[in-house]
């Protein structure tokens, strides 16, 4: 590997010498693949486990993802292993409901990991700055399958006047991306000392800009994927110094070969089991002299028909609403919050879409068949075989004559993939045509490691 003169010198200022060669050695090896698995899927798998993740798995190699149908039903996450570590900290720091906001979501990994560690009662709020991502963030936590999340497409500054709304913040910050050089050989090329000091200063007004959103008392956990010190631990010192926070240290076992520094935790890929990594924990200590008034009021209520109430388990725990024609259900613990949020955010996504009215008739959303809470027993049902699934998500054409007419949830390997219209002699597929496989597959191309 190509690696400029000046990083390998910053590398050796961080790391012992003969570390140091272990660790560039290291960047010439293969990246591992690992997956994570969803809360609504329940594996049945001899991996070797992530240590620090309870569902996160290494594969021997990589397959081809988009030809597994149960890829596109959310029964699990492709996510790099060092980065499922947020899971130690929610475990050890947060065990209550809370509201949640993670800063730069997209494409999705860490947002869809707490989708799935958090209380019952919680809310997250995935944001992503750019629209195109944004979505890409929505799908995503769609396929995960809970329906705890509200997926906003706001810039930093935008949650500034949220004053301690929020229990815990995760900022993901975007960073020089030293740790992902032997994954993307552009990082490489994008990399420059002047690049470094650019990401610090950006990673600072970024935090700056949304600290009045998070509580005293609130967790900050900051990460990135790059290795420098000033981009990690002197940024770590920047917010304990000038935003106001103390430093928390969090367990971690020996196995795990983390590196431990006085601010944070290091996943150097010589030592641990990943890609280079760097998180740390803190706890708002300044004292918010702005608090958010969040107005209790009475939602004008939605008439919506008993039927689709019914497609839903534990309905009475859901807020359902109309509007523009689309139906959506959103906790109903968390629907005055969630009501706020939309009257400040430019939300794109909140709860559960449930179906879209169409004239008389209603049409189930893909939202809906991919959600851990649907009822299966409330839709009719199909079980399909790879190369059907693979059509469906193709959006081709398919037929399924002995099937029931009317609307048919359709399923492989028993995890739902989505609704087809039975006309009988064809089906009307309603796969998102945003979401439809556009590479060329065949059976050949797949091996089944689930």
């Amino acid at each position: 590997m190509n690696l400029p003169q000046e990083f390998i010198r910053s590398i050796k200022t961080l790391l012992e010498n003969d570390e140091s060669a272990d660790f560039l050695a290291a960047l010439d090896q293969e990246s591992l693949t690992s997956i994570r698995f969803n809360a609504k899927f329940t594996p049945n798998v001899s991996f070797q486990p992530v240590p620090w993740c309870s569902t996160g798995y290494y594969l021997p190699e990589r397959p081809l993802f988009t030809a597994d149908p149960l890829f596109h039903a959310g029964a699990y996450y492709v996510q790099e292993a060092s980065s499922m570590f947020l899971e130690q900290i929610i475990k050890q720091y947060i065990t209550t409901p809370v509201n949640v906001l993670d800063l730069c979501a997209a494409p999705g990994g860490k947002s869809t990991h707490l989708s799935n560690l958090l209380s019952e009662g919680s809310l997250l709020v995935s944001n992503e700055i750019i629209r195109s991502r944004a979505y890409i963030l929505a799908e995503n936590l769609a396929k995960c399958g809970n329906g705890n999340a509200l997926v906003s497409n706001n810039k930093p500054e935008d949650f500034q006047n949220l004053y301690s709304f929020f229990d815990v913040m995760l900022v993901d910050a975007p960073c020089s991306g030293e740790g992902m050089f032997r994954k993307d050989t552009n990082a490489i090329s994008e990399w420059s000392l002047s690049n470094v000091e650019m990401c610090a200063k950006r990673q600072q007004n970024i935090l700056a800009s949304v600290w009045n959103a998070l509580k005293t008392g609130g967790v900050l956990i900051y990460s990135t994927c790059t290795y420098n010190r000033k981009e990690n631990e002197e940024n770590v010192r920047w917010i304990i110094e000038n935003l106001g926070a103390e430093y928390l240290k969090v367990s971690i076992k020996d196995e795990f070969n983390i590196t431990e520094t006085s601010l944070g935790y290091r996943f150097f890929p010589h030592k641990t089991k990943g890609e280079g990594f760097f998180i740390a924990a803190l706890r708002k200590t300044d004292d918010a002299t702005k608090r958010l008034k969040i107005k209790e009021e009475k939602t004008q209520k939605t008439k919506v028909s008993s039927q689709i109430k019914a497609l839903l388990q534990d309905s009475e725990k859901w807020s359902f609403r109309l509007s523009d024609n689309y139906i959506s259900a959103i906790p109903l613990a968390k629907s005055t919050e969630i009501e706020l949020l939309e009257k400040k955010l430019n939300v794109l996504l909140s709860g559960i879409l449930m179906a879209e009215k169409k004239g008389e008739s209603i049409v189930y959303a893909q939202h809906l068949a991919l959600s851990k809470y649907l009822d299966k027993e409330a839709v009719q049902t199909q079980e399909v075989d790879w190369q059907t699934a693979i059509l469906f998500l193709k959006k081709e054409a398919i037929a399924l004559p002995n099937s029931p007419k009317g609307l048919v949830l359709l399923t492989y390997k028993n995890m739902p993939i989505g609704w087809v219209k039975n006309l009988g002699n064809r089906c009307n597929n309603l796969y998102p045509q945003e979401w439809r496989i556009r590479m060329n597959i065949s059976q050949s191309n797949f091996k089944s490691f689930i």
